[in-house]
């Protein structure tokens, strides 16, 4: 991984000079003289800066294919093609060829492929085959198995079933996105059908949200209500709208999708805080009372992207949007660092304003991306 950094560090100062001028352009009370989009887009700057430095000078806390940066990832290259600067893509290859493309040593657990999305989306930059070669057999593989076993959480079910709700974003968009990049169904096919058999399982139709796994079936918060995990709920609405993206309109099982984004996201938007965030446990928001923002990061990129594709009403969800990421910006510190991000985890935990990870920062950069996306139209 040295090689990675020496070329990351080279990278950050050409990317940091760029944020600098940029931000200039932003007074002193927040506003940019360019309008809300440089003003955004400043602030995600400054929000990606900080982790790649933060992964320059300090090194990464997990291995550079693991989730939690894989999930990073996806909300750099965000930022990589709203603003068309070259040198987030090339910090971003640097990564993939540090790894010489491979995912991660459990061929078959979601979080270990998640970073196939990375890899997915540098192939339709660069048309580089070596990008997709470790990938795509293990897709191969995936594919071919029968995925008959139960998704009880016994016997390390999660090294070989999508057996919890994070899955959800971890393994099936990027399925999808290979189909997408190389025209073979099957990664898709196969995506929906194993994210239907773990949406028949976790999913709970009466409150419209998902448990995070068969263990918390019968588990209650302080007050008797069901356990719903904030960032679980928003790793699956995230993960539907990256599979959403990559199903063309009238593909066979897209509207029945459809339909259950459309029922979380009417769920999740009565679930937001006053302050424009959303607690960790969400049937007992006072038990964690500080809003927290990688679910809320996830929820606000979700419903900007749906309401951008025409899925969600932009008059009932824009104010739950604006809000949102009224939220989120106020959780950026000075240096831009993302705080109130609640640690690994898979259920309802507290956060503060110095706690942060690398997907919380992918899921802001996320929800920037598509906020603009939205308001261009």
């Amino acid at each position: 991984m040295n090689r990675t950094f020496v070329f990351l560090k080279i990278l950050l100062l050409r990317i940091s000079l760029v944020s600098i001028s940029l931000a200039m352009a932003v007074g002193a009370n927040g506003q940019s003289r360019e309008g809300g989009r440089a003003n955004t887009i400043a602030i995600m700057r400054k929000v990606a800066d900080w982790q790649l430095n933060h992964w320059q000078k300090e090194g990464m806390r997990w291995p550079a294919y693991d989730w939690v940066n894989a999930a990073g990832y996806t909300g750099i290259s965000a930022l990589a093609r709203i603003t068309g600067d070259s040198a987030y893509y090339r910090a971003l290859y640097a990564i993939g060829a540090g790894l010489e493309w491979n995912t991660g040593p459990h061929r078959t657990m979601a979080d270990d492929y998640c970073i196939g999305q990375l890899y997915c989306e540098l192939y339709a930059r660069y048309r580089d085959p070596q990008m997709l070669a470790h990938f795509r057999a293990q897709a191969d593989t995936i594919c071919s198995l029968p995925h008959s076993e139960s998704l009880e959480w016994t016997n390390d079910i999660y090294l070989r079933e999508w057996a919890w709700c994070d899955a959800l974003f971890m393994a099936p968009p990027g399925l999808a996105e290979l189909t997408t990049v190389t025209g073979d169904r099957k990664y898709l096919e196969t995506a929906v059908r194993l994210w239907w058999k773990t949406a028949d399982f976790l999913y709970d139709p009466r409150d419209s949200l998902f448990f995070r796994d068969s263990r918390f079936f019968d588990k209650r918060e302080h007050n008797g209500r069901k356990v719903f995990w904030s960032r679980g709920n928003g790793w699956v609405l995230a993960g539907l709208a990256r599979l959403l993206a990559s199903m063309p309109e009238g593909s066979a099982g897209r509207e029945r999708l459809v339909a259950v984004f459309r029922q979380m996201a009417a769920r999740i938007a009565g679930l937001q805080q006053p302050d424009g965030g959303w607690r960790t446990a969400l049937l007992d928001p006072e038990r964690y009372p500080n809003r927290e923002t990688s679910g809320t990061a996830f929820y606000c990129y979700a419903l900007a992207w749906g309401v951008h594709h025409g899925i969600l009403d932009r008059e009932r969800y824009g104010r739950v949007i604006g809000k949102a990421w009224e939220a989120l910006v106020g959780a950026v510190q000075a240096d831009g660092r993302l705080g109130y991000v609640q640690q690994i985890g898979d259920q309802p935990g507290a956060a503060d304003a110095h706690s942060t990870e690398a997907y919380g920062v992918g899921g802001f950069l996320l929800a920037g991306a598509e906020i603009l996306a939205m308001k261009r139209e």
